[in-house]
C-alpha cells in the first residue's frame, strides 16, 4: 500500500436504504443495492475493483452485485474479478450472474470462506472471522504486508551515492555501484515497517473472536445498528449497539473506531456516538461517501461531519472452481 490508501464508505445504513444512507458497502483503495450508484458518485472507479467480499447473504448485502458486474461488462471490462463470501457463495453468485440476457466478457471467480480462511491479494491479505448473526456471517481482517523500511538519504550520500536515479534504485531494493563499491539497500534503509490493519465487522453481535482478530488494528469498522435502549432487539436480530461497538474497540486497543450499518431510525447519530464514546474515545460515525486516508486516520475529527479530511470457486466464464485456503 502507498500513502494514499483510502477507505470510502459507499453506504452506511442498516437493513434498508434511506434518503441519507445507502445499504452497507465499503471500498478500500490499495497503491447492497444501490452500491453501483454510489461508486459513480464517489471518486472510486468500479472498473478498478479486483475483489469483492460479501459478509453474508441478507439482501441488503449482496443484491447489488449483479448490476455491478453487468455494468463492468457493458463498460468493456476484461480484467478478472474475484468474489468471496460464506459457504453457499459459489452456487448463489453463479445463479445471480446468470440472470438476464447478456454474455459475461471477463473471468469471474467465486470462492467460499470459513473462519480463519485467508485470501492473498498481493499487497494485502484478507482473513475471514466467523461472526454471530442470524445467518452465517463473516467479518474481515485486511492486513498490509510488511513495508520496506524508510530510506535514509544521508547514509547514501556518506557512501558516495549521488542523489537522483541511484536513490530510486536503492529504494526499490536494488544494489548500486559507486566508484567500484557496491552499496546495498540494507546499508541505507531502515528496518521493515509493520503494515496497516483494517477490520470490518459485517453484521454481528460483539464476540471475543472479533476482539482477538481486531487486536491493535489501525481502523475497526464496526456495525452500530441500534442504541442500547434497543439492546434486546439487537440481540434478537444478531446486531450490535453503539456502546457494544465501543467496548469491542476498547478491548481490542484499536486506533480508530468507525460506526456503520446505522438504522434509518437515526437522523441524528449523536446518541450512537455518545454511547460508543462511553467505552472508547476515538470514534466517528460514518456517512455515505465519507473517505478516510488510512495512514493518517488519527487526524480524523471525532464527529460525523468530517468530509474525508483524514489522512482505504465457481468460474462463471470457464475457469476452475476453487475455495480459498487457510
Amino acid at each position: 500500500m502507498s500513502n494514499d490508501v483510502r477507505m470510502v464508505f459507499l453506504g452506511t445504513g442498516g437493513g434498508m436504504p434511506s434518503p441519507s444512507r445507502g445499504v452497507s458497502a465499503t471500498a478500500l483503495q490499495v497503491g447492497g443495492e444501490g452500491t453501483q450508484r454510489q461508486f459513480m458518485r464517489s471518486s472510486v472507479s468500479f472498473m478498478k475493483i479486483t475483489a469483492v467480499f460479501i459478509s453474508h447473504f441478507h439482501g441488503d448485502h449482496f443484491l447489488g452485485l449483479p448490476g455491478l458486474v453487468q455494468s463492468m461488462n457493458f463498460s468493456g471490462r476484461s480484467a478478472p474479478l474475484e468474489i468471496y463470501g460464506p459457504r453457499g457463495a459459489i452456487d448463489l453468485v453463479k445463479a445471480m450472474l446468470s440472470l438476464g440476457h447478456f454474455s459475461l466478457a471477463f473471468p469471474v471467480t467465486v470462492g467460499e470462506m470459513d473462519d480463519e480462511d485467508v485470501v492473498d491479494l498481493g499487497q494485502v491479505t484478507v482473513t475471514a472471522v466467523a461472526g454471530e448473526h442470524s445467518v452465517p456471517s463473516l467479518s474481515f481482517v485486511i492486513e498490509e504486508k510488511a513495508r520496506r523500511g524508510r530510506f535514509h538519504p544521508e547514509r547514501a550520500r556518506e557512501l558516495g551515492v549521488p542523489p537522483g536515479p541511484m536513490f530510486g534504485e536503492l529504494q526499490s531494493g536494488r544494489e548500486v555501484t559507486v566508484g567500484g563499491r557496491v552499496v546495498s539497500p540494507a546499508m541505507v534503509m531502515g528496518p521493515p515497517r509493520k503494515g496497516i490493519k483494517i477490520v470490518i465487522s459485517g453484521d454481528t453481535r460483539p464476540t471475543e473472536r472479533l476482539v482477538r482478530a481486531a487486536k491493535r488494528a489501525t481502523v475497526l469498522v464496526h456495525e452500530a445498528t441500534l442504541d442500547s435502549s434497543l439492546l434486546e432487539g439487537a440481540k434478537n436480530y444478531g446486531h450490535s449497539t453503539a456502546r457494544e461497538a465501543g467496548e469491542v474497540a476498547s478491548a481490542a486497543e484499536v486506533d480508530l473506531l468507525v460506526l456503520t450499518h446505522i438504522s434509518n431510525r437515526y437522523d441524528d447519530v449523536s446518541v450512537l456516538l455518545d454511547e460508543a464514546k462511553e467505552a472508547f474515545t476515538n470514534v466517528v460515525a460514518a456517512h455515505d461517501l465519507m473517505s478516510i486516508q488510512v495512514r493518517t486516520a488519527m487526524d480524523l475529527p471525532a464527529d460525523e461531519g468530517s468530509e474525508g479530511r483524514a489522512e482505504g470457486a465457481g468460474d462463471l466464464s470457464g475457469q476452475e472452481e476453487r475455495r480459498s485456503g487457510s
